[in-house]
């Protein structure tokens, strides 16, 4: 998958800047599709040039103008092709997964202190992604919200995200457990 679909994407909830487009993939695509501003910025400039989005300057009075992209036809159309395509799940490459697989060999405490990093920050990111899922149901059961919104795409990648990040909880929760059972084990038979 390309930025530039991710991109294209975000821009079926409408005309957007640059840097809302950048708060949405925060807020929402980051779970899926990580991006830096500047890689973001590049690709609108790109895909403007491919004729996939227009971008229209909105003076502003105190502020330097801004330029806000709405998808083209082509665009849509670039999208739909895309959305047709048969998709194949990704390999996961994760540093820290390499560090966890060789602890043993290693600096277990180095190891473990990633670990609670990343639980921490994954913990972060559940909290954040209930709190747009609360913003997307606006008081709806999640039956009502999934039977009468326009676009259900943004909630159900949130769903991903969120069971994501609780399984990297989980998962660093349970390593923590081992690592520190081990070396109990290994310290009482010294």
């Amino acid at each position: 998958m390309s930025l530039r679909n991710a991109v294209m994407a975000a821009l079926l909830d409408g005309e957007a800047s640059g840097y809302d487009l950048a708060k949405a993939f925060d807020a929402s695509v980051a779970n899926f599709w990580m991006c830096t501003p500047q890689q973001l910025y590049r690709e609108l400039d790109r895909m403007e040039a491919d004729d996939l989005i227009r971008a229209r300057t909105v003076e502003q009075e105190r502020r330097p103008n801004k330029r806000l992209f709405s998808l083209t036809g082509k665009g849509r159309r670039a999208l739909e092709a895309f959305t047709a395509e048969p998709h194949r799940p990704t390999a996961i490459r994760d540093e820290l997964m390499v560090a966890v697989m060789a602890a043993d060999a290693g600096d277990v405490e180095r190891v473990k202190a990633s670990l609670v990093e990343r639980r921490q920050w994954a913990e972060a990111k559940i909290a954040r992604y209930e709190r747009l899922k609360a913003k997307l149901l606006d008081g709806r059961t999640e039956e009502e919200f999934l039977t009468t919104a326009e676009r259900v795409g943004p909630y159900l990648t949130l769903l991903r995200g969120l069971s994501f990040e609780r399984d990297n909880a989980r998962w660093c929760a349970r390593c923590l457990t081992v690592l520190e059972r081990r070396g109990a084990r290994l310290d009482a038979s010294t």
